[in-house]
């Protein structure tokens, strides 16, 4: 009797690992809901949308988002991955909200898509009397695995891009901020996008940073990579990156850097010390910015081999998740 309950107990495992690791892709076509503030669409607002697809969805649920502006705060939760939005572009499709304590968008499952979206935090826009009281104001925040992005913004001043955990893609995007405004222990590839340093309506002159990684062992795959991208800015001065654990990792490559980059370039912050952990590169930048002569003497130096393989797509895709993206994503 013993053995009879151990096997259905065996077999019962076997079945749901399987379905756990099917569960991994989003299987096509997908089932498209439509959302419009006219009322001519499935949903009004974008949140309703999600919350009518199903707990453990597993078909990618194709969300069409008409023009407007959606004032929301949208969540995915963990147990709805395979979920892809889509504007009508950045420049008509937006989601706005202001709060401190959530992102306006916060993704935490697996498979999240979006393309032809802005999303912004309006915390920071009133005219500021001084830099302390610009606070934490995060336009998205991602940490499920195998998420993309495309053609989107993200805007706002303090903390804009949560790029909590998982591994990300972003092609051609603006994101916008001033202070560690691409942030958290993502494993990510920023390609052909617009990293832009401002504070916004404010106008307050400000020193800032763009890339605060997380990286905390050597064994850990983290890491920040941005590949053809133009970085650049107004109202200040900033510094590419710095370390926000003991081995932060932030590359760039083949990037034009404008003349707000400042001159020493990257901070080790608190790991005075412990620079040769961390792993900040710059490779075949262009622009009055990528002058290295005045940057900090420990900035790491790749052979073309070790570059290649942060600028592949397989350091963020080895499985080929990417191409098994809604084919419309790429369109």
């Amino acid at each position: 009797m013993q053995s009879l309950e151990s096997l259905a107990f065996i077999l019962v495992f076997v079945i749901l690992f399987f379905n756990i690791c099917e569960s991994d892709d989003c299987s096509n076509p997908s089932k498209i809901i439509t959302v419009s503030q006219s009322g001519k669409a499935n949903f009004k607002t974008i949140q309703s949308a999600i919350d009518s697809v199903p707990a453990g969805n597993s078909q990618w649920i194709h969300i069409q988002i008409s023009s407007g502006v959606y004032k929301e705060q949208v969540l995915i939760p963990i147990n709805k991955p395979c979920i892809y939005l889509e504007g009508t572009g950045s420049q008509s499709t937006s989601i706005e909200w202001g709060s401190h304590e959530i992102a306006t968008f916060l993704s935490k499952a697996d498979n999240t898509a979006a393309k032809g979206i802005t999303f912004t935090n309006i915390l920071n826009r009133p005219v500021l009397l001084d830099a302390t009281k610009i606070i934490q104001a995060r336009a998205a925040k991602f940490r499920g695995d195998k998420c993309a992005f495309y053609s989107c913004s993200f805007l706002g001043v303090q903390d804009t891009l949560n790029d909590d955990y998982g591994r990300h893609y972003y092609k051609n995007c603006y994101i916008q901020g001033a202070v560690d405004f691409i942030y958290g222990q993502g494993q990510s590839l920023f390609e052909a996008s617009t990293i832009y340093f401002s504070t916004g309506k404010s106008g307050l002159k400000s020193y800032g940073v763009i890339a605060a990684q997380y990286r905390n062992s050597p064994n850990d795959p983290s890491g920040f990579v941005f590949n053809k991208c133009n970085i650049s800015g107004t109202g200040g001065k900033f510094e590419l990156g710095r370390a926000m654990d003991s081995y932060a990792r932030v590359i760039i490559a083949n990037s034009y850097l404008s003349d707000a980059v400042r001159p020493e370039g990257w901070s080790q912050t608190t790991y005075v010390g412990h620079e040769s952990n961390l792993t900040f590169v710059e490779e075949g930048c262009k622009g009055p910015g990528a002058d290295k002569s005045k940057r900090v003497k420990w900035m790491k130096n790749l052979s073309r081999p070790e570059l290649d393989k942060f600028l592949s797509l397989s350091f963020i895709d080895q499985e080929g998740w990417i191409s098994k993206l809604p084919e419309s994503i790429f369109h």
